[in-house]
């Protein structure tokens, strides 16, 4: 069932929103994730635990773990794409939300959504290059992935980051994981991150917050 709305609360957001002029959030540190295409054993028990954490229903997936293969035999390649909402600094959903209920936190640049002003007409879903915003039916909303901010809030790291058993995702400032300078178990020692593989939108769409290390059949021209 869906539930009740306000809706003069919601009448109100779009009167607001329609006198706003969208000025992107420009945030204080910028938090994004890395995922090693190569290492990933392609478990999905990120997925598992994003559901589990966000008591989705069936269908749904706010985090989603991509199979890639490809080649003909004796050379045949796999590897995985791991995608969710990537935090972007320049994001697509946004500016498209009515009612304003898509927000950029100022503090960490997680794109968050407030589920009391959706009115499920789901203008984020079509804007958004990598399927991040998923539209719930039973609740007539569109949800996505807020990178668990209750969890980093609490000084600890997302459920699908605290899954993953072989170490391939993480979380950190985005800066720092791009200049390979900050210290996580997904980026070996003679591996660097990269912003594009294939299977993935080109990221100057909105400039995402995530970087890859990418299998070699994965890599794109920079």
């Amino acid at each position: 069932m869906a539930e009740n709305k306000d809706q003069a609360k919601i009448k109100e957001a779009v009167k607001r929103r329609k006198r706003e002029t969208y000025t992107p959030v420009v945030p204080e540190m910028q938090l994004g994730f890395v995922h090693n295409n190569v290492d990933c054993i392609g478990c999905r028990a990120c997925e598992i635990a994003c559901k589990d954490k966000n008591g989705l229903p069936a269908g749904p997936r706010f985090r989603r773990v991509q199979y890639i293969e490809g080649g003909t035999y004796p050379e045949v390649y796999a590897y995985k794409v791991n995608v969710s909402c990537n935090h972007c600094a320049e994001p697509a959903c946004l500016p498209t939300c009515p009612t304003g209920a898509i927000w950029k936190r100022k503090d960490n640049g997680i794109v968050d959504i407030d589920s009391t002003l959706c009115i499920g007409c789901r203008r984020c879903e079509a804007a958004c290059p990598y399927g991040a915003p998923q539209f719930i039916p039973e609740q007539n909303i569109v949800s996505k992935c807020n990178l668990c901010v209750d969890e980093i809030e609490a000084g600890r790291k997302p459920y699908c980051v605290m899954a993953c058993m072989m170490r391939t995702l993480d979380v950190g400032p985005i800066d720092l994981l791009r200049d390979n300078n900050y210290p996580t178990k997904a980026i070996g020692p003679q591996e660097e991150p990269i912003r594009a593989v294939k299977n993935f939108a080109n990221p100057e769409l909105t400039n995402p917050s995530i970087v890859f290390v990418a299998h070699s059949k994965g890599k794109v021209d920079q």
